[in-house]
């Protein structure tokens, strides 16, 4: 069969993957720890919750408008104006399937084969791909340990070339939790100043999910404003990922593309969840703060824990719910089976023997780490330590 070429520019997802052989393995009987999976363990709370139970008995069970209910855009403005200092028109947003379509709605409304995208390393895997679909071209800066992780102005100014269109990147960061300081993005926002043509794509689905203060975006530069595009949601924060709800913030000409976009994929998002989504925008923050403070603690215990391992090194997280550990002590190492050769066969090792799924890094582009999710229990964290160190011990 004879499938489109646009195919071959793309890959599976390894997140998604990684989750799916664990469940394989689970429907086999076997007890495996998730540590893969980009997904807050917590259900969403009760009050949201019942909030679309109602809406759905009061009709919202129609075609809602393509960009979202005229309401639920408003809320986001307020949240917008109240929390971030930024002054933006329901008009310039767009409700869609999540945050990932809200991405390749950007990328499919403004980029032209051969535009350049640049990605800092590591990056969330599905940045290069979406790029890809819309015709662009990935444009990678390593952005080392050294680092952490981070980039910096200087690697910024030289990639940036006649063909670059816009910049992507997370903050907090999936996948190595690291945030950017207002010290750190006014210097990125200096070099920017001098590319007018560069658009600059703000990752920040995991705002709330913040250990050491207040969240800095580059909206705060106000200059920058008619580039930027800010992309966010309620799967991380709110815990809702199963209801697909995520939404773009940009210039108007932009958002009316995206607008267009999506009435073409998929029109608008689910009717009752947009419902749950405003009465979670409207509600305090009490929810988020417990969700917080259980990651903290089960980031305290997990890099405690993996401190005590020969061979990893990594940054301790400041936001987000994963570690990045730099595993590259263990290649070439074997149990006298298998030999580990890259991040791959150690996330696959650790899966097949320690029953722990994990992530490679080569899926965000730093292949010498693995990537664990701490959402999950202190307890099945407590597990999942002790089989990795007992795996790990085994190669020699």
């Amino acid at each position: 069969m004879q499938l489109a070429q646009r195919l071959n520019r793309i890959t599976e997802s390894q997140t998604i993957r990684m989750t799916k052989l664990g469940r394989e393995l689970k429907a086999k009987g076997i007890d495996v720890i998730d540590l893969s999976i980009g997904e807050p363990d917590f259900d969403t709370p009760a009050p949201i919750k019942e909030a679309a139970k109602k809406a759905l008995d009061e009709g919202y069970t129609h075609y809602p408008p393509v960009p979202g209910y005229p309401e639920l855009r408003k809320a986001i403005a307020e949240k917008l104006k109240k929390e971030n200092h930024w002054e933006v028109s329901p008009e310039q947003i767009v409700v869609s399937n999540g945050a990932k379509q809200a991405i390749a709605n950007v990328m499919l409304s403004l980029l032209d084969p051969g535009d350049e995208v640049i990605i800092p390393t590591p990056y969330w895997v599905s940045y290069a791909d979406i790029t890809k679909l819309a015709e662009g071209t990935p444009v990678f800066i390593h952005c080392g340990f050294e680092q952490q992780y981070k980039l910096r102005p200087e690697q910024l100014e030289k990639a940036i070339t006649a063909k670059t269109k816009a910049i992507i990147y997370s903050s907090p960061s999936n996948p190595t939790g690291a945030l950017y300081s207002k010290e750190e993005l006014a210097a990125l926002a200096e070099v920017l100043r001098h590319h007018p043509q560069v658009f600059i794509i703000s990752d920040e689905i995991y705002e709330y999910i913040n250990y050491v203060g207040k969240h800095e975006s580059i909206t705060q530069f106000q200059d920058l404003i008619p580039r930027i595009i800010v992309i966010n949601g309620f799967s991380k924060g709110f815990a809702m990922t199963g209801w697909r709800l995520g939404y773009s913030v940009s210039p108007l000409p932009i958002a009316k593309a995206c607008d267009t976009i999506q009435g073409q994929f998929t029109s608008g998002a689910n009717a009752f969840a947009q419902r749950g989504a405003l009465f979670a925008l409207e509600s305090n923050r009490d929810a988020c703060q417990h969700m917080v403070n259980a990651f903290r603690e089960r980031r305290d215990f997990l890099v405690k824990a993996l401190q005590s391992i020969p061979g990893l090194r990594f940054h301790v997280p400041e936001g987000a719910f994963y570690l990045f550990p730099e595993v590259k002590s263990y290649f070439g190492k074997s149990d006298g089976q298998q030999v580990i050769q890259n991040a791959d066969d150690l996330a696959m090792y650790l899966l097949n023997n320690a029953y722990v799924s994990t992530v490679t890094g080569s899926a965000f582009g730093e292949p010498d780490c693995i990537r664990l999710s701490y959402a999950n229990s202190l307890d099945k964290l407590q597990q999942a330590v002790e089989r990795i160190q007992k795996a790990l011990k085994a190669l020699h």
